[in-house]
């Protein structure tokens, strides 16, 4: 049995979910991925799967050496510019002191690319909902019951919304790869969300 570590560190503030969270992603001197390490938990039956960055030195576990790092994303994305590794100085500070500042800066711009692509949402129906975040917040602390009674009650509003327009989608007849672009899911992750909308159809 393997147990694969959540290593995508870096998330997104909006409704994207795990369809595109990053993390530096090492690359080895052919420009090429390495594949995940495992490790022995003390257990045949139990292993953990990595694949951190920092792994990759040329002496953990037997791991090849990474020259570089780049962006990478859940979704699949990897980005183009590479970042070389000085693994004598990650000796020294340790990787959580490594500046992967370059390849999060890419990583936030495939999200950029990723909200572009998506269909926008109205700026009224934004700024209501900007405007509801506050009052709940606010809510929740001042008036606790009432807030989870706001909150039923939007659950049942959207839920009703989501299955109108999950059927709507259907019967457009779009491909799942133009609802995950609109979605700016995943196509799995946007195939799972309009079943998990649609209760009816």
């Amino acid at each position: 049995m393997q147990e694969t570590e959540t290593e995508f560190g870096w998330k997104t503030e909006t409704e994207f979910g795990t369809s595109h969270q990053g993390r530096p992603g090492a690359v080895l001197p052919a420009g090429t991925e390495p594949e995940p390490v495992l490790f022995d938990m003390g257990s045949s039956a139990y292993f953990h799967k990595t694949s951190d960055w920092w792994v990759y030195d040329g002496d953990t576990l037997s791991a090849p050496r990474a020259t570089a790092l780049r962006g990478a994303c859940s979704c699949g994305w990897r980005g183009t510019a590479l970042y070389p590794v000085d693994w004598a100085q990650v000796a020294v500070e340790g990787p959580e002191g490594w500046d992967t500042q370059g390849p999060q800066d890419d990583w936030k711009q495939h999200i950029a690319d990723v909200e572009h692509q998506a269909v926008p949402v109205p700026e009224d129906v934004a700024a209501l909902l900007g405007q509801l975040r506050e009052r709940l917040d606010v809510l929740s602390v001042d008036a606790p019951l009432a807030a989870l009674r706001v909150v039923a009650a939007l659950e049942h509003t959207t839920g009703e919304a989501a299955e109108a327009a999950v059927y709507a989608v259907r019967a457009d007849g779009q491909s799942w790869d133009a609802v995950a672009t609109a979605l700016g899911l995943t196509e799995p992750d946007a195939r799972a969300r309009l079943h998990r909308y649609a209760r009816r159809y």
